[in-house]
């Protein structure tokens, strides 16, 4: 009788173990491949002055700032900053392009020269624009909201 007792609890907890599960399922977002265009009416590459760059990462808090791009200029309001002894940072909350914020970052290289890099995005849009080095003059390249961000 006892070895049944023990027969019929180890038979419940395969039970129990068979039917239960440890891990549900994530549900998976798919990608948004019609999102308006912010940027629909600027060239898909735009060169930017290194000398307004450092003036940016130099900004205070809560200060109004402009980003001259191509025939469009980019005015926010620095929300975020860091400043390290290498690394500096800022993140600015746009004014005139709903939604997009700009974060841009500098810093030095072993070698004493200054690298910056940067995005300006939205999450309600389909483009971006990336701060790239090409031949020692700073570009913002557009690219397609997905080919950075991943979901």
């Amino acid at each position: 009788m006892r070895n049944l007792q023990v027969q019929g609890i180890c038979l419940l907890f395969i039970f129990i173990s068979v039917h239960s599960w440890a891990q549900h399922t994530v549900p998976i977002n798919e990608p948004d491949l019609n999102k308006p265009r912010l940027f629909a009416n600027l060239p898909d590459k735009i060169p930017v002055d290194v000398n307004s760059l450092l003036s940016l990462v130099n900004s205070d808090m809560g200060r109004n700032v402009s980003l001259k791009l191509d025939q469009a200029i980019f005015t926010g309001q620095v929300i975020s900053k860091a400043d390290d002894h290498l690394i500096r940072s800022v993140t600015i909350r746009s004014g005139n392009f709903n939604g997009a914020t700009l974060t841009l970052s500098s810093s030095v290289l072993s070698n004493g020269a200054v690298k910056y890099t940067g995005r300006i995005i939205s999450f309600q849009h389909g483009d971006v624009y990336e701060l790239q080095n090409q031949n020692d003059q700073y570009i913002l390249t557009k690219k397609n909201f997905y080919d950075l961000i991943n979901e």
